[in-house]
């Protein structure tokens, strides 16, 4: 009987080199995940400074017109569920024509954990009688 030149299986070269392209690109999903991740938090933070300013807003708006000072800024800060320092400020201001209450911009500052660098968002809203 002849030995058999037909074989079945892989080599150990083509096991090697399927390793290798396998981790190439297991490398490549790894660098993505870091940026994901990244880029989620940077959206929790952003989140958390949205509700903080829509939390001041509505206390604002169930407090009598005539009780919010005009003019000044006021200034107050909370901290975030991952620990991150929300510094928020609101002003309140007039028509030029009438002495009501026209308008209240709230802004929120924090400075991001990640890369050290400041972000703030401003919310605008109108108040009518």
């Amino acid at each position: 009987m002849k030995p058999s030149r037909n074989r079945n299986g892989f080599t150990l070269i083509e096991i090697l080199v399927a390793l290798v392209i396998l981790s190439i690109a297991l490398l490549a999903l790894a660098g993505l995940m870091v940026t994901t991740t990244k880029n989620n938090a940077a959206g929790g933070h952003l989140t958390e400074a949205a509700t903080f300013a829509q939390d001041t807003l509505e206390r604002l708006r169930v407090s009598p017109l005539s009780s919010i000072p005009t003019g000044v800024m006021i200034q107050n800060s909370c901290v975030g569920s991952t620990g991150v320092l929300y510094t928020g400020s609101w002003r309140a201001s007039v028509a030029n024509s009438s002495s009501t209450l026209d308008r209240i911009s709230i802004t929120v500052n924090w400075v991001d954990p990640a890369k050290l660098q400041p972000h703030s968002i401003n919310m605008i809203t109108t108040v009518s009688q």
